[in-house]
């Protein structure tokens, strides 16, 4: 697929978070050749993405899509923020961080399941555009008050979608796999005897295996975001900890804590007020 530009991120944000546009009843879009390339993506994943293959399924010269997108790295990324967009938004109690946060997560995962060409975009610079941000912003509203440091907040929400980003890519793997061999991942890993008998030599695998172990393992994206969202939970309770015995800055007491969401500085309004008094003097 043909680079279509020189690079310039500053234009890559103007088209990512350009106004959305009338489409004509008839020709070339932005938003045509995006939702083409989407469906070619889900089909083929990005290895198949070709903007020949998208001109022909619109009807047009591969030449005249780039008049609408530059290049390849411009057509993913806007094809990411399309894809994020059509995701519903999560739906979780207020104040419950943990349900917030676990409702993101499975949000994301929904949408890798149904495009799991997400998963193969790879890389540290890949622009987000207002959908993606948005999504970036319920998962950090979701632990907005559990009085962790901001930074800690930050990489709480990163190690969350890490590790959704990391389960995605294994099942784009299995399916290449499945797609390159013509065999399932069952049946290729079932046909592996000869490997199978040189593992009794390994007392642990040996005893998992006949304990059946193997036979209904646990949902490896279940498992792991529950022992994620354990250790987030963890690190907060830790937190609250710390500061339960704070004193008032203003009045020396001791400040009650909450048992949830944003840890209490002051012991009372009255000594909030006298601080914000005192900060407007100088």
């Amino acid at each position: 697929m043909g680079g279509g530009g020189a690079e310039d991120p500053d234009h890559d944000v103007e088209l990512l978070w350009r106004e959305e546009e009338q489409e004509p009843r008839t020709g070339l879009s932005t938003g045509r050749i995006v939702r083409a390339a989407i469906d070619l993506a889900d089909e083929e994943g990005l290895d198949g993405l070709s903007m020949r293959k998208i001109a022909d399924r619109l009807g047009f010269t591969t030449m005249s899509l780039y008049r609408h997108v530059p290049g390849r790295d411009q057509l993913v990324a806007l094809m990411l923020d399309a894809a994020q967009g059509q995701a519903p938004p999560p739906r979780a109690a207020r104040g419950d961080w943990r349900a917030r946060l676990e409702a993101c997560a499975r949000r994301a995962w929904d949408l890798r399941r149904r495009h799991p060409w997400v998963a193969e975009v790879r890389g540290s610079r890949h622009l987000p555009g207002p959908n993606g941000v948005a999504a970036y912003e319920d998962m950090l509203s979701a632990v907005a008050d559990t009085g962790l440091p901001a930074a800690q907040m930050i990489a709480a929400v990163n190690l969350v979608a890490r590790f959704v980003h990391a389960e995605a890519q294994t099942l784009v793997e299995t399916a290449r796999q499945e797609r390159r061999s013509g065999v399932s991942e069952r049946d290729w890993w079932g046909a592996r005897d000869e490997l199978y008998q040189r593992l009794d030599r390994y007392p642990t695998l040996t005893a998992l295996w006949e304990a059946g172990g193997y036979d209904a393992p646990e949902d490896s994206f279940e498992f792991g975001l529950a022992r994620v969202l354990d250790g987030i939970d963890m690190l907060i309770a830790h937190q609250r900890d710390e500061t339960r015995d704070e004193t008032c800055p203003m009045c020396g007491k001791s400040v009650e804590q909450p048992p949830s969401g944003r840890p209490r500085v002051y012991c009372s309004r009255a000594c909030q007020q006298r601080a914000y008094r005192r900060r407007q003097d100088g």
